[in-house]
């Protein structure tokens, strides 16, 4: 398992724009990713269960994968979340 921890640097937090890249970007990978926000968390490949996270600006989130691509899938979605969040 990979784990990685972000704080979302962006005014508006993850609303639905970049929400939908970051499930478009796991969606690309076979390893669960879920993304954790406190004590709630929510698979990265389901639009509806990252927006109810409600992450704001300044929240710190734990990502976790877990996979046959989890080296990839990590590297990845760090990347991902750095270019948009």
């Amino acid at each position: 398992m990979k784990q990685f921890e972000y704080v979302i640097k962006d005014e508006l937090g993850v609303h639905a724009r970049p929400a939908g890249l970051v499930v478009k970007a796991a969606k690309e990978f076979e390893s669960e990713i879920v993304i954790t926000k406190a004590d709630k968390s929510a698979n990265a490949k389901k639009l509806i269960a990252l927006m109810g996270l409600a992450i704001k600006q300044g929240d710190r989130i734990i990502v976790k994968i877990s996979g046959e691509d989890e080296d990839k899938a990590a590297a990845e979605m760090e990347k991902t979340l750095s270019e948009i969040l």
